[in-house]
């Protein structure tokens, strides 16, 4: 008799749909295929399209040392509510800062001790933390982040090029990637200083300051870099089909480069950023209609790796002020991602299921090396999102579980409601309610 089986829903799997029952012993599924034999508990999914777990392979909950920002335990369960089973929690935004064996200690306590799901984390590459990076890997981060320009924080310097450099000298032979937000320091804060002396202080004159070319500059750089030291490298957040074209490029002459775009880039416009003003404040900022279709296109082509939410909340009253350069720039959407790919791209554009299970959970799975998440197949660990497709829905602030309700996705109608999540076969959301406790395990590179 299984622990679990899940019964008749339509699987999203890389070959294909496929109606089946899935059986769930221990932690793990152990079998998928017709009319599976009895269990202690069943699911009716006959209605429902089972998904992998979304695994967001960007988050920021600030935890310790933010909590009043968001937090593990609200942030955690808002990725629940979203289909999420696993994210990825950046060295930045925290304090202290994931930059060496202490504040790693200290960021996987709080995990351990909050998390509803499972994680994985990132640590820091910034000036002067170069012999720290062993030590990192050794406690399981899954990569190195790194900031080309200011990060807005202090304890969280830019990596200059020579920092860079090392660093990726450093990764390659940790065999770990480093990932980077690729905009030009130089060109951004030249842009940003001269609207600022021009009394400039607008949302325009914001989006003005951080053009395509400071992305693509950047990138260019990057790819350099790491085609010179052969680290293996990760493009976090592109906000341009150009960005996309470059790394595409790169690929065909060898390499090792993969990249991640996010809802919010795919959803909203600059003249949404003018309407909604500092829900919508990011970096890199969100771009004209013609290139956020020309990054849809990229998309569609299956030339983007996956998609994460860069979720980057903070107090609301940081996203308020009459100067748009000093608001806090991050979106809050965590709970979006899927709603997102649903909407946008599986019933507007024709993206297929298929390929929203590849950008949500079986590329991020493959690219981190995270050898038992990502899919649904036997021997992996039953990380589970029931979706019924058929359900139409308004997101409401009562619907948020994060811990500030400001998200530029309140109000907007989505199609495909998460029914049920599942990490490693325990119920972690079902009807509306992320249960309280914390079961999330640390996620390592090859385990």
């Amino acid at each position: 008799m299984h622990d679990l089986v899940i019964r008749g829903g339509t699987l999203v799997r890389p070959g294909g749909l496929e109606q089946a029952d899935v059986a769930v012993d221990g932690d793990q599924i152990s079998a998928i295929g017709p009319e599976l034999g009895a269990a202690k508990l069943e699911i009716d999914a006959r209605e429902l399209h089972v998904f992998p777990g979304v695994i967001d392979a960007h988050v920021h909950f600030n935890e310790p040392g933010r909590t009043l920002w968001e937090g593990v335990a609200s942030g955690s369960r808002a990725l629940a509510a979203g289909g999420g089973t696993l994210f990825f929690d950046m060295p930045l935004n925290s304090l202290p800062c994931t930059v060496n064996a202490s504040g790693l200690a200290q960021k996987l306590e709080a995990m351990q001790q909050n998390a509803a799901t499972d994680f994985a984390l990132w640590g820091g590459l910034v000036p002067g933390n170069l012999a720290h990076l062993p030590d990192l890997a050794a406690g399981g981060v899954v990569g190195f982040k790194a900031f080309m320009s200011d990060s807005g924080l202090e304890e969280f310097p830019r990596a200059d090029d020579y920092t860079l450099y090392q660093g990726m000298l450093k990764a390659k032979e940790l065999g770990l990637p480093v990932a980077v937000h690729a905009e030009s320091e130089e060109l951004t804060r030249g842009l940003s200083e001269s609207a600022l002396a021009a009394g400039k202080r607008g949302v325009r004159d914001y989006l003005q300051s951080r053009p395509v070319l400071a992305e693509l500059e950047a990138i260019q750089r990057a790819l350099l870099l790491a085609q010179q030291t052969g680290c293996k490298l990760h493009l976090v957040h592109v906000s341009s089909g150009q960005g996309v074209a470059m790394v595409v490029e790169a690929k065909a002459k060898g390499v090792d480069v993969s990249l991640e775009t996010c809802p919010h880039y795919l959803f909203f416009t600059d003249e949404d950023m003018e309407r909604l003003q500092g829900a919508l404040k990011c970096a890199p900022p969100l771009r004209s209609r013609r290139e956020r279709d020309h990054l849809w296109q990229r998309v569609l082509d299956g030339q983007v790796d996956l998609i994460a939410s860069d979720h980057s909340p903070s107090p609301p009253e940081l996203k308020k002020g009459e100067d748009f350069f000093k608001l806090w720039g991050g979106i809050a959407g965590v709970q979006s991602t899927l709603s997102v790919l649903v909407t946008e791209g599986y019933d507007l554009r024709g993206l297929s299921l298929e390929a929203i299970a590849r950008l949500t959970a079986e590329s991020p799975a493959k690219r981190f090396r995270l050898a038992r998440k990502g899919a649904l197949e036997a021997g992996y660990d039953a990380d589970i999102t029931l979706v019924d497709l058929g359900s139409k829905f308004v997101l409401r602030e009562q619907d948020l579980l994060q811990r500030h309700p400001v998200s530029p996705y309140l109000n907007r109608s989505f199609r495909g409601k998460v029914r049920q999540t599942l990490v490693r076969g325990f119920t972690v959301y079902f009807g509306g309610r992320a249960l309280e406790g914390a079961w999330g395990k640390l996620a390592r590179p090859g385990l």
